[in-house]
């Protein structure tokens, strides 16, 4: 009987092989960001269940498929030249965070994640983003993280944000304005 491809053993010991063989204890903070992206993204997945129109589903389908390729330079101490995301991708998420924002409208107060289940998965998404941005930003091993990868996370949850409101305006789900009891 063939042995799994699944489990090698070798994680046992407490480490993790990153991509070029280098391995790491699964405490290390580079692990704790690149297991932040994959959470993410498996959220997203979650996520593109819920959206109907296909614009949408593209742009989100795009999203994941950068987010993997965000967790392999990530797994990598010594960058590769040519990195996850680029500045075209910061600009498309621009973009689109732009289109959500003129559909849905300015500025009403702080917003209660939640609404429709599609616009709650969204808020997660948005927040497990944010902890991911942290999460590369504690990275402590001295390997400089490139600004776009940077740029690129930090509009992701904006972009997280606006779909949700998308999702409930869509749906005709009032959204939830925080009443400030400070």
């Amino acid at each position: 009987m063939k042995k799994s491809n699944v489990y090698t053993r070798r994680g046992d010991d407490g480490t993790t092989g990153l991509v070029g063989g280098q391995r790491i204890p699964k405490s290390h903070s580079r692990l704790e960001a690149y297991g932040t992206m994959d959470e993410l993204n498996s959220f997203v997945g979650l996520l593109l269940t819920y959206l109907t129109e296909d614009e949408d589903r593209q742009t989100v389908l795009g999203i994941q498929n950068a987010l993997f390729s965000v967790g392999c330079e990530l797994a990598t101490i010594d960058r590769p030249a040519r990195h996850a995301v680029a500045e075209d991708d910061v600009s498309g998420l621009e973009q689109a965070i732009d289109r959500l924002d003129e559909l849905c409208g300015g500025w009403k107060g702080f917003i209660l994640p939640g609404g429709s289940r599609g616009a709650a998965v969204a808020h997660v998404c948005r927040t497990v983003c944010r902890r991911l941005e942290r999460r590369v930003y504690a990275i402590d091993d001295g390997v400089e993280t490139a600004p776009v990868l940077l740029q690129y996370i930090n509009r992701l949850s904006d972009y997280f944000f606006l779909l949700a409101k998308k999702i409930n305006f869509l749906q005709g789900v009032e959204e939830n304005i925080w009443k400030n009891r400070c």
